[in-house]
């Protein structure tokens, strides 16, 4: 474990440096950074995610919409939805919200740190199919947790430990008795801006390069796995953004429906609301 671990940090940090010195960036594409978008703003996401089940058969594809809004600078709110093809035809799951508070903020020149709380909820009339605990599709649950991102003037790191509890699907869909409702969650996530290379509007188109390490133990077994998930992310004329990013297993010793697959992400800021 530590030996795959230790590789996956080095090839997440190489894939950090690719493209020289530029200004970071601090929107990671798996995971939320501690800084939040601005307040009296409105952000609309929709969320792809294509895999191939581990036990062979139909593409999965799950779609997750999601609205944000910036309800101050401090505080941040999700609503999302699920669906997906899992039980042979594409239909609703379930729902989900989240919030995060950020209480620190410490600036310096080029630099600057962030730390935020945050919490999720979320509600599936789904069957429990893994051993994996997800609030983002795949459980009904409660969670949360702590997150940190520093701004350094070549690139931002963010680190986040969160808890996670699972509990009975709704519709009569329960936890299996002999798997833990709780896992903790571990992720380390890095970006670098690579374009542009100097600024001149908001109208320029840029490019960010992102590595990120996200793992998962279940608490009261030796249950755990280690993922990788490098991405790219264009951002345009500084409001819409698109993600295009890979996540696979480094490692794993418990049942996961789709460890490996692409995320595609749209999202789409409206000001001044």
């Amino acid at each position: 474990m530590k030996k795959i671990f230790s590789s996956g940090l080095l090839l997440g940090l190489a894939c950090l440096w690719v493209g020289g010195v530029a200004r970071a960036q601090e929107l990671f594409v798996f995971t939320e950074p501690a800084s939040n978008m601005p307040a009296h703003t409105i952000g609309l996401r929709a969320n792809n995610w294509l895999a191939q089940p581990e036990a062979g058969g139909t593409l999965n594809y799950r779609f997750n919409p999601e609205v944000m809004w910036g309800q101050s600078k401090n505080l941040m709110l999700h609503a999302e939805g699920y669906f997906s093809n899992n039980s042979g035809s594409f239909q609703a799951e379930g729902a989900g919200a989240y919030a995060k508070y950020r209480f620190y903020v410490r600036d310096t020149l080029y630099r600057h740190f962030r730390a935020a709380a945050f919490a999720r909820v979320s509600a599936l009339k789904a069957p429990v199919q893994q051993e994996e605990i997800s609030l983002a599709g795949y459980n009904s649950g409660y969670g949360f947790g702590l997150v940190g991102t520093q701004l350094l003037h070549r690139l931002a790191l963010s680190s986040s430990l969160w808890w996670e509890h699972a509990t009975d699907n709704v519709g009569s869909y329960e936890y299996p008795t002999a798997q833990p409702r709780d896992a903790l969650n571990l992720s380390l996530s890095g970006g670098l801006l690579i374009l542009p290379k100097q600024y001149t509007s908001y109208h320029n188109v840029n490019m960010n390069l992102m590595a990120e390490l996200l793992g998962q133990q279940l608490l009261g077994s030796n249950k755990r796995y280690l993922d990788l998930a490098p991405s790219l992310q264009f951002i345009f004329n500084s409001q819409t953004r698109v993600d295009i990013g890979y996540r696979f297993e480094l490692y794993g010793n418990m049942e996961r429906m789709a460890p490996n697959g692409l995320l595609l992400r749209v999202e789409h800021l409206l000001y001044d609301l």
